[in-house]
């Protein structure tokens, strides 16, 4: 979750750093530039020192307050602008570094490791292992699982594992695809993201392939969504979060709720 404390507190830094910019230096300077251009013979008068620190003064008369106001709001804007930036950049620099502890972690630690909050097995995408053919309801699964990452923390699928952590590989899953390896498997599984929970997400989505025992295993390696992602089923959309080692859908109220304390904007 982002540190909504800590991001307001930088963005008022940054807004009040504006304001004193703006009212402590703009205005005073912009005080001796009018004076300069419309009132040229008192440089003529006074030293050029003088003439510029008693401009610069005169910023700060009582008289000049509303103008002081002004100069403060000018500054804010482009405090304020400077502040979302760094958000932003922190953001995405946060992203980086937990894409790369997530990269830096092998597949055989996952395994070893268990499902949890940002670790999920499947079997398959497509195969059912319990009717022994393929079964499109399971992608339904599969899609709801990287939804849940995007609107949490991120984390990893593994699919051709079981629950138990056992190998099962992609033979059966490659088997019902037009295009029977890793490539059909990973277009396949692109499609599916890009169908239901939008082309934004790609982005955020990259598939690894890995082998172990000579069977294949996908590992999804999903990062969390800046902005709130819905499946979208039929004419009806769907938030779904990752909470433990599951993934639920939340209603309006607790979608709400989450999005809140997220601190991200739909």
């Amino acid at each position: 979750m982002n540190n909504l404390p800590g991001t307001r507190k930088v963005m008022g830094l940054h807004i009040l750093a504006g304001i004193l910019f703006g009212v402590l230096i703009l205005h005073p300077l912009t005080m001796v530039i009018y004076w300069f251009e419309f009132h040229p013979s008192s440089v003529l008068h006074n030293s050029l020192w003088t003439f510029v620190s008693s401009r610069m003064l005169m910023a700060f008369h009582p008289k000049m307050l509303p103008m002081t106001g002004m100069f403060a709001l000018l500054g804010a804007l482009p405090g304020l602008g400077s502040g979302l930036y760094y958000k932003v950049i922190l953001s995405q620099q946060k992203q980086v570094t937990q894409l790369e502890q997530e990269l830096n972690r092998t597949l055989a630690s996952l395994i070893e490791a268990g499902e949890g909050p940002n670790v999920e097995f499947k079997s398959s995408m497509r195969w059912d292992y319990r009717q022994s053919k393929k079964n499109k309801a399971l992608e339904m699964v599969i899609i709801k699982t990287i939804a849940g990452f995007l609107n949490n923390s991120g984390g990893s699928l593994l699919i051709g594992v079981d629950d138990t952590g056992a190998i099962l590989g992609l033979e059966l899953d490659f088997s019902t695809l037009k295009r029977k390896d890793a490539d059909g498997f990973e277009q396949m599984l692109m499609g599916m993201i890009r169908e239901r929970l939008g082309g934004d997400s790609c982005t955020l989505i990259h598939v690894l392939f890995h082998s172990i025992n000579n069977k294949d295993v996908c590992r999804v390696l999903v990062e969390p969504s800046p902005t709130p992602v819905y499946l979208k089923q039929g004419s009806s959309s769907h938030y779904y979060v990752r909470t433990g080692s599951s993934t639920r859908e939340l209603d309006v109220p607790e979608a709400l709720a989450h999005i809140k304390r997220r601190g991200i904007l739909d």
